[in-house]
């Protein structure tokens, strides 16, 4: 990439900035874990230079590179996707245990994995799936502030931007991220803190108003989810378990809770491709009944689809409801990301599996028992997938069996 038309050097760093000051709120003496893409280098370099300026303890970071993954689906031993790597996950929970925060980069190649063998790579996600568990329960938990910022990895921008030349396709899917991170504009971070006050404003309301159920219709949707006992609003900032205050996706638009596992019942169809582990999974349909998906399909991916569903008991019911505007800058921007962390931004979605243990009232944590007394769902995966368009309206309907409206034609109705 020749130098006139290298990524703004200005907005990387104020990426760079926000993810620490912001994403993860770093506080003096903590430990940093890091993992990313080779290519997301020249953020990385910034992220580690203003983590330890802030007074970071050590950042270390685990690079993925797309040639070294591909290199493993053609080359090894079959039995070897049974199996992954623990030993490293063991050693994340233990540093999240010692209050190491934790920041992922995302800019892989979404379809990375979709021309291997759909039975190797059902069996590495599981295997990677269980192995991953040490780490993955004390993010779901909130125990530890974390967070996710993207970075325009050549293969992901040609996905988005097929049909012009490589550099350009890269300096677009640059100027999308920085927009939607809201790091294009003079100061990032006062907008996110303006961004994170209209969040509080949608939850406040959510969380007065103390929804039974969630309604959801439109064209191939007609879905009743009930929300669990206890269950609370989030969004935008939040306090982790540390005590420290973060915003674990950059970027946001959603305010998300937790349903209730096993009141969720009729259909309900996807409404943007959902990218999972390198395959694509498109124009899913599912039908629940008891909070359990018993019928399912996908016009591509449905192999995939079935083995995912297949995982372990909790993966046909949903851990987390999240409610996104059709306005939202990252709809608005007409683009398909194929990347859950922007699309799930660009629609209302809910997640198959593993629910998020902190959405619930109380201070306390709360033990694996009383979230699965209050309705929580428990399992090995967490996948979002979006469910919302501007076609689709949302009620709340209360404990009194009353109806108000939530969403209108994709939008905040009490706006």
């Amino acid at each position: 990439m020749s130098d006139k038309n290298q990524i703004d050097a200005s907005k990387i760093d104020k990426l760079a900035i926000l993810a620490v000051k912001v994403g993860l709120g770093l506080k003096k003496g903590q430990n940093l874990i890091i993992t990313a893409p080779i290519e997301s280098l020249p953020l990385v370099r910034k992220i580690t230079k203003h983590a330890y300026k802030e007074g970071a303890g050590i950042v270390t970071t685990l690079f993925s590179d797309p040639d070294i993954t591909l290199s493993r689906f053609k080359y090894a031993d079959d039995d070897s996707f049974n199996v992954a790597a623990d030993w490293l996950y063991k050693g994340m929970g233990e540093a999240f245990d010692n209050n190491s925060a934790r920041l992922a980069i995302a800019g892989d190649d979404p379809q990375l994995l979709s021309e291997m063998d759909p039975d190797k790579v059902s069996r590495a996600n599981k295997a990677n799936a269980i192995a991953y568990k040490p780490a993955r329960e004390r993010i779901t938990r909130f125990d530890i502030n974390w967070n996710i910022v993207s970075w325009p990895g050549k293969a992901w921008a040609k996905r988005v931007f097929p049909n012009i030349p490589d550099e350009e396709a890269i300096l677009n899917l640059a100027d999308a991220i920085f927009d939607a991170s809201r790091v294009s504009v003079d100061d990032p971070i006062k907008a996110w803190d303006d961004h994170n006050k209209t969040l509080r404003l949608r939850t406040d309301w959510l969380n007065k108003n103390n929804f039974q159920y969630l309604k959801y219709t439109g064209p191939g949707t007609n879905l009743k989810i009930g929300l669990a006992d206890q269950h609370e609003w989030m969004g935008g900032a939040s306090v982790a378990q540390n005590g420290i205050t973060c915003n674990p996706n950059i970027p946001s638009e959603e305010v998300f809770t937790t349903p209730h596992a096993y009141r969720v019942d009729g259909h309900v169809s996807s409404t943007k491709p959902l990218s999972y582990q390198g395959s694509l999974i498109d124009e899913i349909q599912v039908v629940f009944k008891d909070g359990k998906i018993i019928e399912s399909k996908a016009a591509k991916g449905s192999e995939i689809l079935e083995k995912v569903l297949n995982s372990d008991e909790g993966a046909r019911r949903i851990g987390e409801v999240a409610l996104v505007p059709n306005s939202s800058p990252i709809s608005q921007s007409g683009l398909i990301f194929f990347n859950t962390l922007f699309d799930e931004n660009a629609a209302s979605h809910i997640a198959l599996g593993q629910c998020y243990s902190k959405c619930f009232k109380g201070d306390a944590n709360l033990s694996k028992e009383e979230i699965s007394k209050n309705g929580g769902n428990s399992s090995m995966i967490h996948i979002d997938w979006m469910i919302g368009s501007k076609e689709i309206d949302v009620d709340g309907i209360n404990f009194n069996g009353d109806v108000i409206p939530v969403f209108r034609k994709g939008e905040w109705a009490n706006s």
